[in-house]
């Protein structure tokens, strides 16, 4: 009886919130949700360290407390955004063996109930349900995009269950007025202050092109972006969202050549971001910079020759880590992910291992699993720069983390940071070679 209502009322809230945008896209065949946990037991991983952002609280009652500690995930394992998922169970997996193997938290080692939303909102409300009225579990962390964390995130605060975000960055997700909800990663009005703080710190353009899909993270990114751009003196002579997994991008490319923008931003998943480049380049059209907003522009598959390979060459993109970033941890878990995995990892996989260390700073701070002991822990959260391999983390009265920013410029095929100085690697490399100038 109660849980039709809840649904509703989640589903309600979030169509309210992404009015005019398009939501996750649903080219999955898979439409119900399925849970999976991973094991407690594991063997040492990359080495990497936690720091704590307080005493840990041992006068708990750790007699009363379960053999495992079971932590609620929800992330898309099937649907349009599994690869950002498997990105995700990447991260967590690594963070997970670390920690079990380091003693766990509060004596117990952690395990995984893994939920997966097959990239639809519908099914992240239904997930989050599960998980703090069935599974009972003391916090969730999820999912991958903002349409579906967003529903996700309200059917937790609904149960007052704790609710960690990772990397879904529409901004609203932190501002419908929950106690419950906590991002680590950075705004969507953060990449687009990024992108323009870099341009004008480094490019100083005069004219500039947007091209957006229609989604929450897609429009929350793209009108600040604009604002910010006519607020700097850049005139934005192009605006153009699309419908994302369009297939020829031939048109919208030729109608922004023709306005003859200095930089061209994009705001693209990977599929669109890799398809994009490639049509740019066989239209021939050269601005003096191509920059994405993150998402399809910092993935590893973006760089290679199943994603845009060689088209991808030269492109800057705002971005919340990379494998040099000088974070403690962070090369070692690059090392340790490269070794498994054969790739690089993106920042998807960093965030969710930062998310597990913060769990475990968290229970052991709240020294219970109670709900509310765990929100209060969450609140009270202050870890330094050196604490995971995502940085600092401290939430703000909104639930917040402040998270630096970066820019990368992909050079010899790989991502490099470039901006801003105190973490550049190398210098960015302008303009960008027109296409026939390239080898």
């Amino acid at each position: 009886m109660r849980r039709g209502p809840v649904r509703a009322l989640a589903l309600l809230m979030a169509v309210l919130l992404l009015a005019g945008c398009g939501g996750s896209a649903t080219q999955s065949p898979g439409s119900s949700s399925s849970s999976s946990s991973s094991g407690s037991s594991g063997s040492a991983g990359s080495g990497t360290s936690s720091g704590s952002s307080g005493a840990s609280n041992p006068s708990s009652s750790q007699a009363n407390l379960p053999d495992e500690i079971e932590i609620g995930i929800i992330t898309a394992l099937t649907g349009s955004e599994a690869k950002f998922g498997e990105a995700h169970m990447r991260g967590y997996q690594i963070a997970l063996e670390e920690i079990n193997a380091a003693g766990g938290v509060l004596g117990r080692p952690l395990k995984l109930i893994v939920e997966d939303d097959a990239s639809k909102p519908e099914n992240a409300i239904s997930a989050a349900e599960k998980l703090a009225t069935q599974t009972k579990v003391p916090l969730i962390i999820g999912s991958y995009s903002s349409a579906a964390t967003l529903p996700a995130a309200q059917t937790a605060t609904t149960y007052q269950v704790p609710f960690i975000v990772p990397t879904a960055a529409a901004d609203n997700i932190t501002e419908f007025g929950s106690r419950y909800v906590f991002r680590i990663n950075s705004p969507s009005s953060e990449y687009a202050s990024t992108v323009v703080n870099f341009l004008m710190d480094q490019v100083k353009p005069k004219t500039m092109a947007i091209v957006y899909e229609n989604t929450n993270f897609g429009t929350s990114t793209a009108q600040p972006a604009r604002e910010l751009a006519e607020k700097a003196g850049i005139q934005v002579v192009a605006y153009e969202g699309y419908a994302k997994g369009a297939p020829d991008f031939k048109p919208l490319i030729t109608k922004v050549k023709a306005a003859n923008p200095d930089v061209v931003l994009y705001v693209s998943y990977l599929l669109d971001a890799t398809l994009l480049m490639r049509q740019a380049r066989e239209l021939d059209f050269n601005p003096k910079v191509y920059i994405g907003a993150g998402a399809g522009f910092s993935t590893p598959e973006f760089v290679r020759e199943e994603g845009a390979g060689k088209d991808a060459e030269y492109t800057f993109s705002a971005t919340l880590w990379t494998t040099d970033v000088a974070w403690k941890g962070a090369k070692e878990f690059a090392e340790e992910f490269e070794k498994r995995y054969g790739v690089e990892p993106a920042y998807h996989s960093a965030e969710t291992h930062a998310a597990l260390y913060l769990v475990k700073d968290v229970l052991e701070r709240a020294g219970s699993l109670d709900r509310e002991a765990v929100r209060q822990a969450l609140a009270e959260t202050d870890m330094g720069p050196d604490a995971t391999i995502f940085g600092p983390m401290k939430f703000n009265e909104k639930g917040q983390n402040a998270h630096p920013m970066l820019v990368t410029q992909v050079q010899d095929g790989n991502y490099v940071t470039v901006w801003p100085s105190e973490y550049a690697a190398a210098a960015p490399i302008l303009p960008t070679p027109t296409w026939s100038e390239r080898k």
